[in-house]
C-alpha cells in the first residue's frame, strides 16, 4: 500500500503566446542534469554548459537550482536486466526527483537540462509523489523499446516504456510507484522512427492507450492544430498538470545535426517554438526536460545558439520564427 500524498495543483498562467515579460508567464528555474548514463559518454553530458553559454538562462529570465551530478558511467550491460547502468539510473532518478519536487511545490517551472533522455525518470518520479500528472513527450523516437530489443541496452531508447511502468522493476517501479505516468495521461508527439523500431523488434507504442502522434500525422493535420488537439488530452481536471519532455532529435536533421542518432526530416525550429508555446500557454505545463543535443557535434556553438533561441521563443511566448532560424 502506498502512502497517500497531497496533490499539488499547478499554477495557471496566461494564454498561449502571451507577450514577453507578461507577469503570468512561468517563473523559470534551470536545473542541470548532465547524465549520460542512458547513452554513452558521447558529449550530451555537456548540454547544460552549451545552452548556458548560448544565453538560455538570460533569455528565460531564469534563476539556477544548481546541478545534480550522476554516478560514474559503467559500460557493462547487466546480464539479467539487459540494461546499461540500471541501478545507477535508478539512484540518479531518486536524487533528481528530490531536486525537482521542491521547485514544483514552490510554484517554479523547472527547465531540466540533460544529458540523455533517461533523466525524464527523475521529474516523473517527483510528480508521481505529488499527485497525478500527464506527459507531453516531444521526441523524434518513441523510446518504447524493451531491454531485449534495444541493441545496446541504452535506457535513452526505453525511458517512455519505464515511465509508463513497462520493463524491469529496477526502473519501471521505482519506490513501488510505477507506473509513474498512466498510459491515458501520455501524448507522444512528432516521432518518426517507426520503421527502424519495428525492424529491431521494439514493442509498438500504438498498441497501447498512449496517444501517439507520429510526424506523418502531425504534418497531415498541421503542426499547430496537431499540438492543440494533442494537448487537449492533457488539459483535464483530473490531472494536476503535465510535464514536457523534449529530445532535440525531434528537430529536422537539417537544423539539428548535433545528435547521436540522426534521422532525416523533423520539425523546424519555428514549429518547435510554436509547439512549446502552445504547451506553456495552456497554463497546465509544470516543467520541461531538454535532452540529447550534443555540443561536441557543434564546435562553433552556432547550433546551440539557434536551439536556445527557439526554446526561449516558445517558453516566453515570443515565437519569432525568422530570428530563431537565423
Amino acid at each position: 500500500m502506498h502512502t497517500r500524498r497531497r496533490t499539488t495543483r499547478v499554477r495557471r498562467f496566461g494564454p498561449a503566446c502571451a507577450g514577453v515579460g507578461d507577469e503570468r508567464l512561468p517563473e523559470y528555474t534551470i536545473l542541470e542534469a548532465p547524465s549520460n548514463l542512458g547513452l554513452w559518454p558521447s558529449g550530451v553530458e555537456r548540454l547544460p554548459d552549451a545552452l548556458r553559454s548560448a544565453g538560455l538562462p538570460a533569455m528565460l529570465g531564469a534563476d539556477s537550482a544548481g546541478r545534480v551530478n550522476p554516478p560514474p558511467y559503467d559500460s557493462r550491460r547487466d546480464p539479467e536486466t539487459h540494461l546499461l547502468n540500471g541501478d545507477a539510473i535508478r539512484a540518479y532518478s531518486v536524487s533528481l526527483a528530490g531536486a525537482v519536487a521542491p521547485l514544483i511545490e514552490q510554484g517554479r517551472f523547472p527547465v531540466v537540462l540533460g544529458g540523455d533522455c533517461s533523466i525524464l525518470l527523475g521529474p516523473a518520479l517527483a510528480l508521481r509523489r505529488l499527485g497525478r500528472y500527464g506527459l507531453f513527450f516531444i521526441d523524434g523516437h518513441a523510446d518504447f523499446y524493451q531491454p531485449e530489443a534495444e541493441p545496446r541496452g541504452e535506457v535513452a531508447s526505453m525511458e517512455l516504456a519505464f515511465v509508463s511502468g513497462r520493463g524491469p522493476t529496477v526502473l519501471a517501479d521505482i519506490d513501488d510507484l510505477g507506473p509513474l505516468v498512466r498510459d491515458e495521461d501520455i501524448v507522444v508527439f512528432g516521432f518518426r522512427d517507426e520503421e527502424q523500431a519495428a525492424e529491431e523488434g521494439s514493442q509498438d507504442i500504438r498498441d497501447t492507450p498512449i496517444r501517439a502522434c507520429s510526424l506523418e500525422e502531425v504534418r497531415s493535420r498541421g503542426v499547430a492544430r496537431a499540438a492543440s488537439q494533442a494537448l487537449a488530452r492533457l488539459v483535464r481536471d483530473d490531472l494536476a498538470g503535465f510535464w514536457i519532455h523534449l529530445d532535440a532529435d525531434v528537430l529536422d536533421d537539417a537544423v539539428m545535426p548535433a545528435v547521436d542518432y540522426r534521422m532525416p526530416g523533423g520539425l523546424s525550429l519555428s514549429e518547435l517554438s510554436g509547439t512549446l508555446g502552445t504547451a506553456v500557454g495552456s497554463g497546465r505545463a509544470v516543467g520541461l526536460t531538454v535532452t540529447i543535443f550534443n555540443p561536441d557535434l557543434d564546435p562553433d556553438g552556432r547550433i546551440a545558439r539557434r536551439f536556445a533561441r527557439s526554446l526561449a521563443a516558445g517558453l516566453t511566448g515570443a515565437v519569432r520564427a525568422e530570428s530563431a532560424e537565423r
